[in-house]
């Protein structure tokens, strides 16, 4: 492991992806002293699906964290596009079928959570996760950042309501303490007229037992895809399914996002009437939504990109630095990205310039992303089919060219980081990292 001449007081805002790994990767880069403040009484796996992308999956695997994640995630196999009748428009392979060193892997958001906190307490301890700490406020000179705390329920101050460190990361989500206070004119989240309901149901493996299905158009979507190993390994299939539908007109002004609560189970009925008649992949879309148990309501929505995020010795990472559309299976995996690329600037210069240097690297990379979400990322020859053959059709070259039909998903893996090319070179530079830290999964993972 490096050494340090010194070591840095870090503090982590916020539990989720983005900080755990944040943490992981300081301390693969030699750091030692990194506290993690979490506003939630509980670090717990709530949450549904989510997608991490082989750039990212190797920074997991370099974390020495792969084992865990074949014991945990499904590796992706393949891409598949429908239109609303059920048309096939493409079907790309993805991860290991697409020629990439490292898999990816579709995989439950809160178990993705639980493993990088299971490595975090073997490797940094667990006295360094401080729950019931909400970032409120911090104050700073030149040499120190000082982190303000609250209890998140009540707004009393925390056990820990002051705490001095060099560094403070904030990681604390799209509702960011840090990113209001930065930028106090900026007001809520981006709503972009679609609502998302989400939820997990376990049933019999579907086409290859590793794929994706995405179907319908901009404005009525429907998503499904396994993320269960264990599920797997016992013939069965933990899908996890997203229903969307535009409600609010694309001339609206009013971009508030409305009022919702994603820990708490909604009635069906509110959204699945258009989806009655839906199906393709194998899959019956009325079913997935009838026998689900529990189903959650997100507003699908992003904030615009900013000027700065590095101020003095602050920076924001992940949601609270670049909150995206969930377009391209993308938001965790640039997370992780974050986190890596901090860690490496840290690791070869002081603090403030590290963090320009982090900034210079992420922030123009991830604007970018921002906005192809917002023109719907690879999900775009949902649109084109939909424009060009409401009614459908029989071979979608009809419709779509098939250089004009690839090249969205080309384009959009350059922009997302994403290459086969550049991944793999990385994989093999880097490809005994883990083993020479002496970096392994964690034991309750791979048991």
């Amino acid at each position: 492991m490096p050494f340090l001449s010194k070591q840095p007081k870090i503090i982590i805002a916020g539990g989720g992806i983005g900080g755990l790994v944040t943490a992981l990767s300081l301390h693969a880069a030699g750091f030692s002293d990194i506290d993690i403040f979490e506003a939630s009484s509980s670090l717990t796996t709530l949450g549904v699906g989510i997608n991490v992308q082989p750039s990212a999956v190797l920074i997991l695997r370099n974390l020495g964290l792969l084992q865990a994640l074949e014991k945990t995630g499904v590796k992706t196999r393949e891409l598949n596009f429908y239109n609303r009748h059920g048309d096939a428009i493409l079907s790309e392979p993805r991860g290991l079928g697409a020629g990439y060193a490292v898999p990816q892997f579709s995989i439950h958001r809160g178990d993705l959570q639980m493993l990088l906190l299971s490595a975090v307490k073997e490797r940094i301890g667990n006295d360094r996760i401080h729950l019931q700490h909400a970032l409120s406020g911090f104050t700073q000179d030149d040499s120190h950042i000082t982190a303000h705390f609250s209890q998140r329920r009540d707004g009393q101050p925390a056990e820990m309501a002051e705490v001095t460190a060099d560094l403070l990361i904030a990681a604390d989500g799209i509702n960011s303490t840090a990113r209001r206070i930065l930028y106090p004119n900026e007001g809520p989240p981006r709503f972009s007229g679609r609502m998302l309901w989400r939820g997990c149901i376990e049933q019999e493996p579907y086409l290859t037992g590793a794929s994706m299905v995405w179907a319908g158009h901009a404005d009525q979507k429907f998503i499904a895809y396994p993320i269960s190993n264990r599920s797997a390994e016992r013939g069965r299939s933990l899908v996890n399914w997203i229903a969307e539908l535009r409600v609010r007109s694309k001339d609206d002004e009013d971009l508030t996002p409305p009022k919702s609560d994603w820990t708490k189970a909604v009635d069906t009925s509110v959204f699945e009437k258009p989806f009655e008649t839906w199906q393709c992949g194998g899959l019956r879309m009325k079913d997935l939504i009838d026998k689900t148990d529990k189903v959650y309501e997100f507003p699908m929505s992003d904030r615009d990109p900013v000027d700065r995020w590095s101020f003095g010795r602050l920076t924001l990472l992940g949601d609270a630095a670049h909150a995206m559309y969930p377009i391209g299976s993308n938001g965790a995996s640039q997370a992780i990205i974050d986190a890596e690329t901090l860690a490496k600037h840290l690791a070869a210069m002081d603090v403030p310039d590290a963090l320009k240097a982090y900034e210079a690297d992420r922030l123009p990379a991830t604007a970018k992303i921002v906005m192809a979400n917002r023109a719907n990322g690879p999900d775009h020859v949902l649109q084109m089919a939909e424009e060009r053959a409401p009614d459908g059709f029989k071979n979608i070259y009809d419709v779509i060219p098939k250089h004009e039909l690839e090249s969205i998903g080309a384009v959009y893996k350059k922009v997302a980081g994403f290459e086969k090319d550049s991944v793999n070179e990385k994989a093999a530079r880097t490809e005994d990292v883990a083993a020479k830290l002496g970096l392994t999964s964690p034991v309750d993972w791979i048991s």
